[in-house]
């Protein structure tokens, strides 16, 4: 990442998806962003890369597990 404010809203968010889920991130982003401006980019990429991404990541663990299971 870049040494810049987009990338510390990054890790922010990246602190929310490691606590649970993608709108626990969205949280903390907003906070970061509601007390020092808004982040673009960050507002745009990250969401769509986390939710592709667990949406994926379910799919696959899912399928694992109801063929490891039946």
């Amino acid at each position: 990442m870049e040494k810049d404010y987009e990338a510390a809203v990054i890790c922010s968010e990246f602190g929310g998806i490691l606590l649970g889920s993608t709108p626990t991130a969205m949280a903390n982003m907003t906070a970061v962003a509601k007390r020092y401006g808004a982040a673009y980019k960050a507002f745009i990429i990250v969401p769509l890369v986390c939710g592709f991404f667990v949406e994926i990541a379910n799919s696959l663990i899912m399928e694992a597990f109801l063929g490891w299971f039946s």
